[in-house]
């Protein structure tokens, strides 16, 4: 593992892994030290879905305000680093207060209470996303957090970076500001890890005493009463945040500064949950501040089922749809679309800025008719069209292109906010869905998978290939797939796992839907 305090040291040890890799992905953890488990789940996370894991260590004095705990914050930088050491971390970024703001900053007190940043370039985000929730309390702290954000991301540069639920306001806020800016990076958020109690994890935990701990665990008691009233299908702010008052009187030591039910994009209030609800909550037991929150959706589930080539998929996913009733995502389907269009555009599959352009602007339609799907890309039906042996040689080096993959798991996730949906892929619940209510992993081992390709085969009269032959292809296309710099293959951390060496495919459709009824009931 790399320690860095500087930027300089940083970047050079970034442009060598870079040139030295063509597949780097970058993965980029932010934090202001005091690592617990749930900083440990956002490491986790960015091991299984970059090959370069970063982690920042820094205690930013913007984000406080002049009565707030800058000086008390935990710093045990030592037993930081030997947790990232252990989680496996690539990179530790330390830069001091000067390092980040130059060498005319006093670090002795937060700059919210001074003048000392004042030729400092910050980054002001829309007040209508910093003047509610945790911003009517906290003023100046989210202006103090972005220009922090703006600076790490600027640095490091990576292609994913890992943000924690719990902070639900600041990764609104990083969310807006990443897409109004326009930069290449994807902001990846990661569910609340909570103790055993249901208290969700926080560095300022320390602060609380045994007996404070017991009284906050309330918080999640209360939102989880919150949602065991939305699943009884009250959808109205009132009855919702009426269930979490209840609950919260219970303890009188927790004051309440805020409980709020808004739009988990925009922090917009609403007053009934269409599609989905952030249900925000802060409060105070002694003196340390607590947030929490949890999301609302009302929506009918989502499937995401990954896994390598030959594992099943495919059938089982299409076999889940018809029995579930819900819409089979043919996300393959929908990269042979993209494929028809360029080739009808006669455009040069190696012009990528071409491609980007074409691709960014079409539109894609699955349309479930009579036991198929009906497959349109600009008002083109080309349900047929799209098995023709020419999209089929060439739709994989489309699909490996970074521009056409954004383009069309946009789209993806416009089918998601729906729900209703199977769908699957190698990046489906690691990407596309990772809020998805059930993920699946299936999997084979390589000689079934090999035997099951060559089954096919010879039911399509092709004899002229061997097992053993087959079986080198899946190795390597195993490779392949796991070693993109594009969505690889990759477990989600949460997914089921199921291996289909002994089972038909009538059995593993079943595993899946009794998954779904535990899950989803």
């Amino acid at each position: 593992m790399q320690v860095f305090k500087t930027i300089a040291a940083l970047r050079c040890y970034l442009n060598a892994s870079r040139a030295h890799s063509s597949t780097l992905t970058v993965g980029f953890v932010p934090t202001m030290g005091g690592l617990h488990p749930g900083h440990l789940s956002l490491i986790k996370r960015a091991k299984v879905e970059t090959t370069q894991v970063i982690v920042s260590i820094f205690v930013n004095p913007l984000q406080f305000g002049p009565k707030e705990d800058f000086q008390q914050y935990p710093r045990p930088l030592e037993q930081d680093l030997e947790k990232c050491q252990q989680a496996g971390v690539d990179v530790v970024f330390i830069p001091s207060v000067e390092e980040l703001f130059g060498k005319g900053y006093s670090p002795e007190h937060s700059p919210l209470d001074t003048s000392d940043l004042k030729f400092q370039t910050t980054v002001v985000s829309p007040d209508f996303l910093t003047s509610k929730l945790c911003g009517q309390f906290r003023p100046g702290h989210f202006q103090g957090v972005t220009t922090i954000v703006a600076k790490l991301l600027n640095i490091i540069q990576p292609h994913r970076a890992y943000f924690g639920q719990k902070d639900a306001q600041q990764l609104a806020i990083i969310q807006r500001m990443v897409a109004d800016l326009n930069w290449p990076v994807e902001i990846i958020p990661c569910p609340i890890y909570r103790e055993s109690s249901g208290l969700a994890y926080s560095s300022r935990n320390q602060y609380l005493t045994p007996e404070q701990k017991e009284k906050a665990s309330i918080l999640y008691q209360a939102l989880s009463q919150a949602q065991a009233v939305f699943s009884e299908e009250e959808l109205t702010a009132a009855a919702i945040k009426q269930a979490v008052l209840k609950v919260i009187e219970t303890v009188p030591d927790v004051q309440l500064e805020y409980l709020e039910l808004v739009d988990p994009v925009t922090l917009e209030s609403l007053s009934q949950v269409e599609e989905s609800g952030l249900l925000a909550i802060a409060a105070h037991i002694g003196k340390t501040r607590l947030i929490d929150n949890m999301i609302l959706r009302n929506r009918q589930p989502i499937i995401a089922i990954d896994g390598p080539a030959g594992a099943g998929k495919s059938t089982v996913t299409r076999n889940i749809a018809k029995q579930l009733g819900l819409l089979y995502l043919d996300t393959g389907a929908m990269y042979r679309a993209v494929t028809w269009l360029i080739l009808q555009s006669e455009i040069d599959l190696e012009n990528e800025p071409a491609i980007a352009e074409l691709v960014d602007q079409c539109q894609i339609e699955l349309i479930p008719q009579e036991g198929q799907l009906q497959v349109k890309i600009n008002d083109y039906e080309v349900t047929e069209a799209i098995r023709t042996p020419e999209v089929t040689a060439h739709v994989s080096a489309i699909s490996a292109q970074r521009a056409v993959r954004n383009s069309l798991v946009q789209q993806q996730q416009a089918y998601g906010r729906r729900g209703g949906l199977v769908a699957e892929g190698r990046d489906i619940g690691t990407n596309v869905f990772p809020d998805a209510e059930l993920k699946i992993f299936l999997t084979a081992s390589t000689a079934a998978r090999a035997k099951r390709r060559l089954l096919e085969m010879q039911q399509k009269g092709q004899e002229n290939i061997s097992l053993e032959q087959l079986q080198q292809d899946i190795i390597r296309r195993d490779q392949i797939d796991s070693n993109r710099a594009i969505a690889p293959l990759q477990k989600a951390v949460d997914a089921i796992e199921i291996q289909t060496d002994d089972l038909t495919i009538s059995e593993v459709t079943e595993k899946i839907i009794q998954h779904y009824y535990q899950v989803c009931s």
